[in-house]
Parts: structure tokens; sequence; C-alpha cells
């Protein structure tokens, strides 16, 4: 059984905001020393998950990295006086529910087109032959749909579940208007969004114009900074930036000057002004991107 490493960390956010940090931390790895989604797509860039609180109830917000870390969180909220629990998943991807089987006798609230997309890659995702090891075995489903919206509550607090079409086309943020705070998930990134539609970026645009629209006063990712995510969080200018990266990255199909600058060159303008903090394994993900977007070009996608 693997056991959580000393770097878990539990950061209260509010009153009855708890987010479950791990990562980022220089020189560690927590699954292999060979390549694998869980270290490379996930704790090392940073990753986190959410837990609404109100008394005896609380509302997960993706179950993190592996059955360890879902265990941790619910032995957790289970210390604080928590008796139902249920789950919301804001993407299909790997480092969001692969501690699923933690809460399986638990509601698992899910958008129908992640529902959908898990129930097709199940096989690949249960035997690691998706985006290789881990396996996520078993891979436990949503067991509650919806399309468009979704209202529920966590004890007094309210919550709204709205679909986003970004970095994955079955993106789901949590917001919560009694503060103000929108949590997310992967829609939204520091330093960069990971591409894993490249031919849908155009479609990803428009979804982060429409999120510009609504009202909040704090952005909590998955995947950021934890000392942001512990202080104030994130502004519209996180909006603003990826949006940008996005721009820069279709642009970077045919510009061959953009397709080579460093990390640092492409995003000079939002990281100078603070929207988004550099952190180097992302310098990675980013020559990932563009290998993804000139592919397709090339391709004549």
């Amino acid at each position: 059984m693997e056991t959580v490493p000393e770097t878990l960390r539990v950061l209260q956010l509010g009153k009855n905001l708890v987010a479950f940090y791990d990562g980022r931390v220089p020189g560690r790895r927590y699954h292999s020393s060979e390549p694998n989604w869980l270290d490379d797509g996930g704790y090392a860039l940073g990753i986190c998950s959410y837990a609404v609180v109100d008394g005896a109830s609380a509302v997960v917000y993706d179950t993190h990295l592996s059955l360890a870390h879902a265990r941790a969180i619910r032995q957790e909220l289970e210390a604080r006086g928590v008796r139902d629990i249920r789950v919301v998943l804001s993407h299909w991807h790997l480092d969001h529910v692969a501690g699923n089987a933690v809460f399986d006798d638990c509601e698992i609230i899910a958008c129908e087109e992640t529902a959908r997309l898990l129930i097709d890659k199940k096989k690949a995702i249960e035997d690691g032959t998706l985006d290789g090891l881990p396996g996520i075995s078993p891979l436990v489903l949503p067991t509650t749909t919806f399309s468009g919206g979704f209202d529920l509550s966590c004890g007094d607090v309210g919550i709204e579940l709205r679909p986003l079409d970004i970095h994955s086309r079955d993106g789901v943020a949590m917001c919560l208007p009694g503060d103000g705070t929108l949590l997310a998930g992967d829609t939204l990134e520091d330093t960069v969004t990971y591409v894993d539609e490249p031919d849908r970026l155009v479609q990803h645009l428009d979804g982060l114009a429409e999120l510009a629209t609504w009202d909040f006063s704090r952005i909590l990712p998955n995947h950021g900074a934890p000392e942001r995510i512990l202080g104030a969080g994130y502004d519209a200018g996180l909006i603003d930036a990826t949006r940008i990266y996005v721009e820069r990255l279709i642009a970077a199909g045919e510009d061959d000057h953009l397709a080579v600058l460093p990390l640092k060159a492409f995003l000079a303008e939002p990281l100078a002004d603070g929207a988004i903090s550099y952190f180097e394994p992302y310098e990675a993900v980013h020559r990932t991107n563009i290998a993804k977007v000139r592919a397709l070009t090339r391709a004549g996608g």
C-alpha cells in the first residue's frame, strides 16, 4: 500500500473550505524514479484537491493522485466530525479521479461527458495502458451525472457546478457564491495550462471568454503555487494569462520564432505583472504543448 508522503499539506482556506496540497518539492518524487503520469503530471507540478465542509457534511472536489492521498483526505474529514461525504469530479483526467475507490460508498457527481469518457477509457485506465503506469484499479465511476449546470449544498453552504470547455471538453468548475470562490479545476493553471486537446484550443478560448464574465473574488486552481492558494488566491489575471498563452500556442503552430522561445519569454508580460508565477518544471509542459500544436499543424489540423 502506498503511503502518503510528509509533503501532503492540509490548508484551511476559510471557515468552510479545506485544501489538500501535495508536490512541488524539489528533488522529491512520489511514485517512481521512472517517468509516469502521477509524478510528472501531478506531483512535480503540485496538485490540490478541495473539500467544502459544514458540520457533519463535506463535498470533496476531486479525489487526488492516489488511493493513499484519498484515504488521507477522508481520514482528515472524518476526524473533523464529517459523516456525510459527496464527491464532485472536475474532469476525467487521472490525477483527479485516482482516489475514487476510497469514496465508493459515497455519491460521486460528474457531468455526463466525464462519465462517458471514464466509461470509454475504463479498461485502459485500470490496466495502465492509457497514459502509462500506475493503473487505477478499480476505477470507480460517477454515480450521479448532469448536463448543463447543477446546484447542491453542503450544510448551509451553497454550491454551483458550471461546465467549462477549457483544458478538457468535460471541465466542471465549482463556484461558492457565498464567499465568491471559484474552484477552477484544471481550466486554469499556474504556470501554464497542460494541452490535452490541441485540436480544440479555439473552443478553449471561447470557454475562457465565458469564464471572464463570471463574478468571483478569488480563483483557486488544482495546479498552482501553494503560497498563493493559501493566501489570497488568484484573480482574473490568471484567466487573461491563460488566454494569452493559448493564443500564442495557436500562433506557434506556424511561427518558428514563437515555437522555440523558453517559457519565460513566451509569457513575459503575465509573469512580469504577477498574474502567474514561474515554476521551472512547466518548461517541460510547455515544450510538450508546443510539440502537440506543431504536429497538429503539420498534419493539417
